[in-house]
């Protein structure tokens, strides 16, 4: 492919990320590039065309980085999925922001449609690794809610850095299997396949170390008795919402 026109989607990328579209215009981009406006004008014929081009580039490349060989546990796998996602985010900050952008001006049906590509490919790529046979719409409603929390996040750190990368990365796994485990309570064909998934674990994995910071938590006084108490129920023959004793008021001065 030219290189020329490479160079200026590019620019043009980097520009819109910064700014948003409507404020970059074609000589904006052909300056950053080194290049004349009509060279601009005998590749594209307009910025929108170059802005949907540049956002296309982006989405390709975001979308591969969900491909991962289904070899190994879950979590791990998504870990990797992560790590490369979020090297994505570090490293081309810019176009992952123009990626998502979604309110300007400059949004079409061609620009929605990148997006909407990028999401798809990564739902069916989870999708794939879970293999559950018939995924269940609660699945599939967790796992496009997992994707648009990875999106949020990921823009927010970028803002401020706060936290490391890496914990990150761990963070937004866990968070998945949180949230896998809870949609299988609900979901009989899921809570199937749950026992496998987690036999396949290791201790230092993701899941594992997730488990045990939930575990710790039971050594937090009284957290133990109030989940047991919650699990187990109301007594025989005591009403489900019955309320608890009201306070004594507070004796007159």
């Amino acid at each position: 492919m030219d290189e020329r026109r490479e160079q200026l989607i590019s620019v043009a990328l980097e520009l819109f990320s910064l700014r948003p579209p409507e404020e970059v215009s074609i000589d904006d981009i052909a300056a950053a590039a080194g290049a004349s406006r009509p060279l601009v004008y005998h590749y594209f014929p307009g910025k929108q065309a170059l802005y949907e081009e540049s956002l296309r580039r982006a989405g390709r490349e975001l979308a591969a980085r969900f491909e991962e060989p289904a070899e190994g546990p879950l979590s791990e796998r998504l870990h990797r999925v992560m790590g490369r996602y979020l090297d994505f985010v570090q490293s081309h900050g810019p176009g992952f922001a123009a990626l998502l952008r979604g309110g300007s001006v400059a949004a079409s049906t061609n620009t929605s449609a990148v997006i909407d590509e990028v999401r798809r490919a990564a739902h069916d790529q989870i999708l794939g690794h879970l293999a559950v046979p018939e995924p269940g719409p609660g699945l599939r409603l967790t796992v496009r809610a997992w994707i648009a929390n990875a999106e949020i996040t990921s823009l927010e750190w970028l803002a401020d850095r706060s936290v490391p990368l890496e914990e990150l990365q761990l963070h937004l796994v866990q968070e998945f299997v949180a949230a896998l485990t809870l949609t299988a309570a609900r979901e009989p064909a899921l809570a199937a396949e749950l026992t496998g998934f987690f036999a396949d674990e290791r201790p230092d994995g993701p899941t594992g170390r997730l488990v045990r910071d939930l575990a710790g938590l039971f050594a937090v006084p009284g957290l133990a008795e109030a989940v047991t108490a919650l699990a187990v129920g109301p007594a025989p023959g005591q009403a489900a919402d019955v309320a608890p004793p009201a306070r004594p008021a507070p004796a007159d001065a």
